[in-house]
């Protein structure tokens, strides 16, 4: 008997919505702390989709706003506030059912810390709707590189044969899952980089549901 086949997501800005959860920590945060609209404006500006280094970020807001905490108190602060924000639609933790009832191995894997991502990854309760949960700071391997992949497979006893790996970043999701052979979807177009170019391109990962079962 075959090992069953595999079905990689990333987790931020895939099966949650990433940048709407840190807006709304930011307007709390911001609320909380009696800064102006701007501080919201100018995290927005600087967050960079969660990809500039957070030291960086809080480095640079306690600069521009006049903060009295660490840019570590700050960073610390924000790791175990920001996951509380996050949430899951029904439709996407029913739509991770169906690959599993229809045989599938599906795991998450995500590039980021392990504290902030477990956190998201059990308050969506997502956690408990896959197979396995892969956070690269814990893997000490980050896409695009096909071993996080390996790894994967390796803990679910599954194939990278025919598998399939879903995410919003071209140069991370795309190019991971193209580098362990497997069919790739990019989900909305949050991102000017544009290739390498996916073999399906939805604005919603409940459109990658169905293309999975299909293929």
């Amino acid at each position: 008997m075959s090992d069953p086949r595999l079905a990689c997501f990333d987790l931020d800005n895939t099966l949650i919505d990433r940048d709407g959860a840190f807006l709304a920590w930011a307007e709390w945060w911001v609320d909380r702390c009696g800064l102006g609209d701007d501080a919201v404006a100018w995290l927005l500006a600087h967050d960079n989709g969660g990809f500039t280094p957070r030291a960086e970020l809080f480095a640079g807001l306690r600069e521009r706003f006049g903060l009295t905490a660490s840019v570590e108190e700050l960073v610390d602060a924000y790791g175990h506030e920001h996951p509380s924000f996050t949430w899951v639609e029904q439709s996407v933790l029913d739509g991770l059912a169906s690959l599993r009832t229809a045989g599938w191995r599906v795991a998450v894997v995500t590039n980021g810390g392990v504290v902030q991502q477990s956190w998201k990854l059990e308050h969506t309760k997502i956690a408990g709707a896959v197979d396995y949960c892969c956070i690269s700071q814990a893997a000490g391997v980050r896409k695009p590189d096909r071993r996080i992949f390996e790894i994967v497979a390796d803990h679910t006893s599954a194939t990278l044969d025919d598998g399939w790996m879903v995410g919003d970043h071209p140069s991370y999701d795309v190019a991971g899952g193209k580098n362990a052979g497997l069919n790739t979807i990019r989900i909305g177009d949050k991102h000017p980089v544009d290739t390498p170019v996916a073999d399906h391109h939805f604005a919603s990962v409940l459109d990658a549901f169905p293309t999975i079962v299909a293929g």
